[in-house]
């Protein structure tokens, strides 16, 4: 990711995990063996590691160097590629315009440049080919809960070393997909209560070939 470069120390599964797997999984069902799935912002490789047995080839690029050591190590089945992600990673060039799923977890929202980012993923992905992103969600009831509970200015913290930059709602994240070219946009909630979900799942098409 632009500018960010995490230090991963394990290839312990994230607690976010247990609450995006189930709808990102629900969303990749249906896709046969052979399909190619890239991760952009992969991190240690061990969310998309949950998804091997299935037959796809699977690559992920990150531009933490120790997030994509410990995933090469520990992973070798996947081929992963250090990488900013606001262009197509040069190990990836050979797949523009091929890939049936670019997948990013928790990533848009700590990027300068979603823009960028999401041309990327557009210009991966195959005609009718599939994105499904995750990031955190914000909403007005969400906001107030915040509010009210006295945690809102730890939420929305700017001292926190490689926080959130962006913070999308429905509204702001289907504007952003729609510009960027996608279509077919399905979002749903992950983890906790309707409307105060900690993130959304989003899944959106490249417009196919005519």
């Amino acid at each position: 990711m632009e500018g960010i470069r995490y230090e991963y120390r394990t290839v312990d599964h994230s607690r976010s995990h247990d609450y995006l797997y189930p709808p990102v999984a629900r969303f990749l069902q249906d896709f046969p063996a052979g399909t190619v799935i890239v991760d952009l912002g992969c991190g240690n490789g061990s969310f998309l590691s949950l998804f091997q047995g299935r037959g796809w080839q699977l690559y992920g690029a990150d531009f933490s160097p120790s997030g994509i050591a410990l995933a090469r190590s520990n992973f070798p089945n996947i081929r992963f590629s250090l990488a900013d992600t606001q262009s197509i990673p040069t190990e990836l060039e050979d797949k523009a315009g091929q890939v049936d799923v670019v997948l990013t977890t928790e990533v848009i929202e700590h990027l300068y440049n979603p823009r960028g980012f999401l041309s990327s993923c557009y210009r991966l992905l195959k005609p009718g080919g599939t994105l499904v992103l995750t990031t955190p969600y914000h909403g007005y009831l969400k906001n107030l809960f915040l509010a009210a509970s006295g945690k809102l200015d730890w939420h929305f913290n700017a001292l926190r070393d490689h926080g959130h930059i962006k913070f999308w709602s429905h509204k702001s994240i289907r504007e952003i997909l729609i510009e960027a070219g996608f279509t077919d946009i399905e979002i749903v909630g992950a983890g906790r209560f309707p409307l105060l979900w900690k993130s959304m799942v989003v899944r959106v098409r490249k417009q196919p070939a005519h």
